[in-house]
């Protein structure tokens, strides 16, 4: 009995469990259907947009179920769309991760512009930085093209189950408003970054505020211009990410009338779940309140590249759960607060480019125990940051990117610096340092991969021994290495890619190795003390280098024409050398832009080959002969061309007006170079002036002190944009062109010692910019032009060596002038009577200057009785005073000689 009803039992559970089977089986065969009302939706939000570069973005928008489209997710239980994927990863930064903790690679992708755009932002990353990162630019496609564009529609605000919305990446998408966002009650996670929102005064906020559930909200780089500092009430409390970073906010207010002195909403400070903020390059202002330090939760604050002033609040050190801070690029000052030393979980910390002062002791940096990249610099150059620790103190923590730029550490490489042993990236940049162990760079060999330590005192030779297997980056210009480049170079250091010895002592030769270097990128020794040649194995391995800068050494022999393997060279640079010989045809070969060969012995007839693309063309003081060819007229990007000093014979061809980037200044000559500035000696108002940063910016023809003749071009006059003009010392005749006024920039005008004749023209009076003229030595004729900015260098040396010219500043006379500047005295007799007449008035004068101030002082005392009495009372206390000092006097001279009785 008992064995058949446990067998019933066992039975029945079976089946049950069938039963169960079968029905979730059927379950798991429903396939549930979007909504209707959602489809037509997203059907009318796809008629909005189209595709740009991204085959199949919406192809698979097709059908009667929705849930099967790409980037759409639905509830499995009520078929609702509940997420809309549809973002550009193309066109959305690296560290664009909001859901892993937003984790940010890089100090540098705080400075970048998202949308890569170069018309948009200005870039303001630092030259570390960016040697970190490489390109700025590469942590966000430049391809925005590859995106949704269009408008958004209202109807995406039926999506009501809606919680993630993703359009993030999407520049050419744009919406009139955020209105329709605002019936997404449900919605916890928003990305529209790159989206540009047509919003009128704060409503985008408005709608924002409609959203309670909200967690994470990205609207980064949305061209959004108005930021509310209040709100009557803040209804998207659980916000736990907030990034409006790259947009333009008009915070040009009056913080005069501002309690808090901040651009920053108040509101923001009540978001007390806040774990990741992020206001980068939002054009705000004023100070950085204590007010964060309710933000207790935060764990990511990125405030880089605003106009903040002030110093760091001290309150800074209640984040216990921050772990990355940026403070850079804006215009800080003060010291770092000593509550830094409570902030035991952060792990990068950027302060780049303020204006920091004061010291950093222990107490500041003794609890950073998580501390991992470290990058500071100040521009505060009367009173820097000073680390003031002690010599042998260790810290808690261990680097492993350290950027230190213009503050005080040395001389002494102090102990902190000697025991961080896992550095992959170091910048110790003009912070005083006089010597560095060589064990300590034996300790970060392995791992290191950026080296600067430019701008110091380091004395010493160059270590010969240490291998830096993976460094690519080595700075160590502007300090004074002496000694020889290390012959195996290549050897040690196989993956550089920018090396950089500039101004040091260094002498010897220039190592054969270099040119073994496959991966170089750019090698500037500009100024040290080198000999020898240049080497003369650069091979097609090295298709990489771009630059090579050798100028101001003792390099000898001719160019080797290996070079012309370098087909990528666009900048090279063997100025104030001792090279002879021609220039090599094989250079032709090259995408050379910036040529500048000046001060050495180079001679031949100047090459017709040059790149179209050249930017600056320097050959002067050389001893190059023959003509200047008539193919340079069509080098429209040149900026720069300087011929002086040489041998040059013929005219100066009548086409220079196909120069347009001298009259045109928008003409890109070239791209800015990664961690390599140019630097170029040019003659400018009268003296040798160097370009560096601004060399971009000098528009200049210099092709003086040649054999030239012929005449002055007039087409010359239509180089509108040009700043210098030096043609002196030729053979050049004919006269000035009439229309030289029309170049209206010029600073520098020298036509002198050459064979020019006629008057000057009028014209040149209206060079408002001019600093420098100097016609002297010609044979021009007739008047000075007088009037407005020749007549503040009203200087005659100007126009010496022209005896048929006549007027202001010289002292020759022009006919006719003798009637309109001075009475003309016709005899002897007339100047005499001339002559009495002036006496007379003088005596007169004299006569009745004395009259008047007699009696205005005598006649007063007379006629006033108290002021009369006053008078001698005066006079006879000034009486009585002298008598008494002659008579202390006497007393004193006979005490001195003992001539007074006992």
């Amino acid at each position: 009995m008992m064995i058949n009803y446990n067998h019933t039992v066992f039975v029945f559970l079976l089946l049950s469990l069938g039963i169960f089977k079968l029905g979730s089986c059927s379950e798991n065969n429903v396939t549930v259907k979007c909504i209707k009302s959602e489809r037509e939706a997203l059907v009318r939000f796809k008629e909005g947009v189209s595709v740009n570069g991204i085959p199949g973005k919406l192809s698979s928008w097709v059908g009667e179920d929705c849930c099967q489209w790409k980037g759409v997710e639905c509830n499995n239980g009520s078929g609702h769309v509940t997420k809309l994927n549809l973002s550009n990863p193309a066109g959305r930064p690296r560290h664009f991760d909001y859901e892993s903790n937003q984790n940010r690679n890089s100090p540098c992708e705080a400075c970048s512009d998202p949308c890569g755009s170069s018309d948009t932002y200005s870039r303001k990353c630092p030259k570390s930085s960016r040697s970190l990162l490489g390109d700025v630019n590469s942590s966000v496609s430049r391809d925005v093209n590859a995106s949704l564009s269009g408008e958004i529609t209202r109807y995406l605000g039926n999506l009501s189950s809606l919680t993630h919305l993703d359009l993030g990446g999407n520049y050419n998408l744009s919406t009139q408003n955020l209105y329709w966002v605002s019936s997404l009650s449900s919605l916890e996670y928003l990305y529209m970054g790159g989206v540009k929102i047509k919003h009128t005064n704060a409503d985008w906020l408005y709608a924002i505020n409609m959203l309670p559930s909200l967690l994470e909200l990205s609207l980064y780089s949305c061209e959004l211009k108005h930021l509310p500092s209040s709100l009557t009430f803040l209804n998207f409390t659980s916000l736990h990410v907030l990034d409006l970073s790259y947009n333009p906010f008009n915070t040009s207010i009056d913080l005069s009338y501002n309690p808090f002195n901040t651009s920053i909403p108040q509101w923001l400070f009540n978001l007390t779940n806040l774990t990741s903020l992020d206001l980068t390059h939002s054009n705000q202002i004023g100070k950085i309140l204590g007010s964060f330090g309710r933000l207790g939760s935060l764990k990511y604050l990125y405030l880089g590249v605003n106009n903040f002033s002030g110093s760091i609040p001290a309150s800074i050190g209640n984040l216990s759960s921050l772990k990355e801070l940026d403070l850079s690029y804006n215009k800080m000052n003060g010291t770092i607060p000593e509550s830094f030393g409570q902030l035991s979980k952060l792990v990068k910390l950027f302060l780049l480019e303020n204006s920091w002062d004061g010291v950093i002791t222990e107490a500041q940096l003794m609890n950073l125990r998580s501390l991992e990249e470290f990058m500071l610099t100040t521009n505060n150059k009367s009173q820097p940051l000073v680390f003031d620790v002690k010599y042998d103190w260790r810290p808690p923590f261990n680097l492993k990117i350290l950027h230190l730029e213009s503050c005080l550490i040395g001389p002494k490489f102090p102990v902190w610096l000697h025991v961080q042993s896992n550095l992959t990236y170091v910048t110790l940049s003009n912070v005083g340092v006089g010597t560095i162990p060589e064990e300590w760079f034996s300790m970060i060999s392995s791992n290191l991969t950026h080296l600067d330590l430019s701008n110091n005192h380091i004395e010493g030779n160059l270590p010969h021994q240490l291998v830096f297997p993976n460094v690519t980056k080595l700075f160590l210009q502007s300090n004074l290495f002496s000694g020889p480049i290390p012959s195996n170079i290549s050897d040690l250091m196989p993956s550089l890619q920018y090396l950089d010895l500039s101004e040091n002592r260094l002498y010897g030769k220039i190592p054969l190795s270099i040119s073994k270097i496959k991966h170089l990128n750019i090698l500037v020794l500009r100024r040290n003390n080198l000999s020898g040649e240049l080497p003369h194995q650069w091979n097609e391995s090295q298709k990489g280098l771009r630059v090579v800068d050798i100028s101001y050494n003792n390099i000898c022999g001719k160019i080797p024409s290996s070079m012309g393997f370098l087909g990528n060279l666009s900048i090279l640079v063997l100025s104030n050398n001792n090279l002879s010989g021609e220039i090599p045809s094989s250079l032709q070969n090259c995408s050379i832009v910036s040529m500048d060969f000046g001060g050495n012995h180079l001679s031949g007839i100047l090459p017709s080959w040059i790149d179209l693309d050249i930017f600056m063309l320097r050959l002067r003081s050389n001893l190059f002969s023959g003509t200047i060819p008539p193919k340079w007229c069509n080098l429209h990007k040149l900026r720069i061309l300087d011929l002086a000093q040489n041998n040059l014979f013929g005219g100066i061809p009548d086409c220079l007006n196909n120069f347009t980037a001298m009259v045109d200044h928008n003409i890109v000559g070239t791209e800015p170079i990664e961690n390599y500035t140019e630097k170029a000696s040019i003659m400018r108002k009268g003296r040798e002036m160097e370009y560096d940063r601004t060399l971009h910016l000098v528009t200049c023809i210099d092709l003086s002190g040649n054999n030239l003749t012929g005449g002055v071009p007039f087409e010359i006059t239509s180089l509108t944009g040009l700043d210098t003009l030096n043609l002196s010392m030729n053979h050049l005749s004919g006269n000035i062109p009439e229309n030289i006024g029309n170049l209206s920039l010029l600073e520098t005008l020298d036509f002198s010692n050459n064979k020019l004749f006629g008057p000057i023209p009028e014209s040149m009076s209206s060079l408002t910019f001019l600093v420098k003229l100097n016609l002297s030595f010609n044979n021009l004729t007739g008047r000075i032009p007088s009037g407005n900015q020749l007549q503040t260098i009203n200087d005659a040396t100007m126009y010496k060596g022209n005896p048929l010219l006549c007027g202001s500043p010289l002292l020759t006379k022009c006919p006719g002038d003798e009637t309109f500047d001075d009475p003309t005295i016709t005899s002897a007799e007339d100047k005499q009577n001339g002559d009495d007449y002036e006496r007379i008035w003088f005596y007169a004068s004299i006569g009745l200057g004395f009259v008047v101030g007699f009696w205005s002082v005598c006649g007063t005392i007379l006629l006033k009785k108290s002021w009369r009495h006053r008078y001698f009372r005066f006079c006879d206390d000034i009486k009585d005073r002298i008598a008494l000092l002659i008579a202390l006097k006497v007393v004193h001279l006979k005490r001195k000689f003992g001539l007074e009785k006992s």
